[in-house]
């Protein structure tokens, strides 16, 4: 077996999330995309059914009644997960990074109120830092508010791509709680309650066509308890880096699985098609697709083992994660797009799941920072190991601490 093979101890519940995704998931994707009372009763029989085989939350730690999978085995299973968007809240790991977050900071309290029902799927989490009238990708201009009055904070500021604020229990707020701080250490995350007065849900913001997920929220004068904060005053920089980074990770092993469902159904429909006489698998132009698809997503997914690998270790994999957000997400259009060509007509309709997922695929690109972000701090890295005669970057082995 070599190093990107799936571990032999991980193949048999990989194999079984697989054929969950492809009997069960891929079947219902239709059904599920209405997001109407019909959708919310499917989505509730899948989650049962996932509970009853034994294939529940297997990222998250087994003392929050998650599967425990370590992370450097999960990734395996995440892969084959994202073969379709509504893969992770039908097993349970939507909640993961939020999860994660809560079970490292989250006081007993909190414990209690969000992390226990979070896991059981029991309510929904949501995360708010990006903002629409500021340059995200410099979190260190955000302009939400709070202040300590008393024993409250009060909350002022608004939102957007908030995920799944209108299903949410709580929201987790990324806000300025230090003005007179240095830049990073001037926010704080607040667990905000979405019943809360003063928080509104503005609109569901659509995204190239699609809805149902991405909200744009205001807050005025939301009061919630000083216990509300997670984790230390002025840590909500190092909180959200410490999420977001494993997450980069867990979006690029299901862009893997999205991408090697479009080639699957690329590949198919060379061999179902005819034209000028001859199948479209015997077009030489037809096979550079599938040519350029292979050694795209091979390519990604080794970069996204060895991160993986990375991240497992406790080094610093800053590098690895910032390029393979990038090439993952190009190479999940890039596959995506080859794929609606090869279907012509047909794949521009929802009669195949390839539109939406190409729509998706250019969200990737901008979520969890934009690819010039990502470039500009992987080039800086790199280049900083040739400086002042430095040895330069090493290839030949995964990070360490000092790296």
């Amino acid at each position: 077996m070599n190093q990107f093979s799936v571990p032999e101890h991980v193949r048999p519940i990989r194999d079984r999330v697989l054929a969950f995704m492809v009997d069960h998931v891929e079947p219902a994707e239709r059904e599920l995309f209405a997001g109407d009372d019909a959708a919310r009763t499917a989505l509730r029989d899948l989650q049962a059914r996932a509970k009853a085989d034994g294939l529940w939350a297997l990222g998250h730690p087994a003392e929050l009644g998650g599967g425990g999978m370590p992370f450097a085995d999960y990734v395996y299973v995440n892969e084959v997960q994202g073969r379709s968007a509504y893969g992770q809240v039908a097993l349970g790991t939507f909640t993961l990074q939020d999860s994660l977050m809560l079970h490292a900071y989250a006081s007993p309290s909190q414990r209690a109120r969000f992390l226990e029902p979070l896991v059981a799927a029991d309510i929904s989490p949501s995360f708010a830092m990006t903002e629409p009238d500021v340059a995200s990708s410099d979190p260190t201009q955000l302009q939400t508010s709070a202040v300590l009055d008393g024993d409250e904070w009060v909350i002022n500021g608004r939102k957007w791509f908030t995920t799944g604020a209108a299903q949410a229990a709580y929201t987790t707020v990324m806000c300025r709680t230090e003005p007179d701080a240095p830049d990073h250490a001037a926010f704080s995350m607040i667990l905000v309650p979405t019943d809360t007065p003063g928080y509104r849900i503005v609109r569901d913001t659509p995204v190239l066509g699609l809805t149902g997920g991405h909200y744009e929220i205001d807050l005025t004068d939301v009061r919630v308890p000083a216990d509300a904060l997670l984790g230390p005053r002025g840590s909500g920089f190092a909180i959200a880096q410490e999420r977001l980074g494993p997450g980069r990770i867990f979006h690029a092993m299901r862009w893997l699985g999205q991408a090697q469902r479009a080639f699957d159904l690329m590949c198919r429909r060379l061999h179902q098609r005819t034209a000028f006489g001859s199948s479209l698998a015997r077009k030489q132009l037809m096979q550079e697709h599938v040519f350029e698809s292979y050694a795209q997503i091979q390519t990604a997914r080794m970069l996204t083992l060895h991160a993986a690998a990375a991240v497992d270790t406790g080094g610093d994999a800053r590098v690895e994660i910032g390029a393979v957000k990038v090439v993952g997400a190009r190479m999940l259009h890039d596959v995506i797009d080859r794929a609606i060509q090869v279907y012509g007509a047909a794949g521009l309709t929802d009669d195949t799941p390839l539109s939406a997922m190409y729509r998706a695929a250019r969200f990737a690109r901008i979520y969890d920072g934009p690819d010039e972000v990502h470039i500009q701090s992987v080039a800086r890295r790199l280049l900083a190991t040739y400086s002042d005669g430095g040895d330069g970057w090493d290839f030949s082995g995964l990070p360490n601490a000092s790296s």
